[in-house]
């Protein structure tokens, strides 16, 4: 009986905190890179990432419930957090939108989420986009965050094709700390996202 009591007041094992690989290799090989490359002094100015935004519009899934929840629980899959439903604000005679139709979904991840969601990202969803020739380089906004989209939500290992009810697209937004758009484009070159690599101007000879 003794035993019995004293095995059910053992305390429970500590959990134990499983850091992406993404986010590891951020801190161990990104920064010290970064710093040196660009002779950063102040490590609190390293480029960081900050969060990442998934937007889903609709499109004519709008005027159907049961294609909007779905795209909505597809999106949910993807990034592992609850999407937001985003409704529209005004209406649109021209578009049949009415105030407060469904026009998308969203979901803005920080922390671990973030890490796990680039690391599917760059590791197993972008490798299976056909004729993939190089994310844009040039998509960055001039204060070192960058954006991108994907034609169909299906290449996501978390999505199911035969249960898909409509192939959509998404936009991608990197919110990126620093201000730059060169210490922004190494960072991300760095971590893995495959950015296509600017063809060098080639100076035209004088006649």
């Amino acid at each position: 009986m003794a035993k019995k009591e004293a095995k059910a007041a053992a305390p429970a094992a500590p959990k134990v905190k499983v850091e992406s690989r993404l986010r590891t290799k951020y801190h161990t090989e990104v920064v010290p890179a970064l710093r040196e490359k660009f002779g950063i002094g102040n490590i609190m100015a390293v480029p960081r990432l900050r969060k990442i935004t998934v937007n889903m519009g609709f499109g004519q899934a709008s005027k159907n419930k049961s294609l909007a929840e779905a795209l909505t629980k597809d999106l949910t899959e993807i990034t592992a957090q609850k999407a937001v439903i985003n409704l529209a604000k005004n209406a649109v005679a021209n578009w049949k939108l009415r105030e407060n139709d469904p026009v998308g979904a969203k979901v803005t991840l920080r922390g671990e989420r973030m890490w796990l969601f680039l690391e599917k990202l760059v590791s197993i969803a972008i490798p299976r986009i056909r004729d993939f020739q190089g994310l844009n380089p040039r998509s960055f906004d001039g204060r070192g965050n960058f954006n991108m989209g994907l034609a169909e939500q299906t290449i996501f290992p978390d999505i199911e094709i035969d249960k898909v009810k409509e192939v959509q697209g998404m936009d991608i937004a990197f919110t990126i700390s620093g201000g730059s758009d060169e210490w922004s484009r190494e960072m991300l070159l760095l971590l893995g996202v495959p950015l296509k690599r600017d063809k060098p101007k080639v100076a035209r000879q004088a006649s």
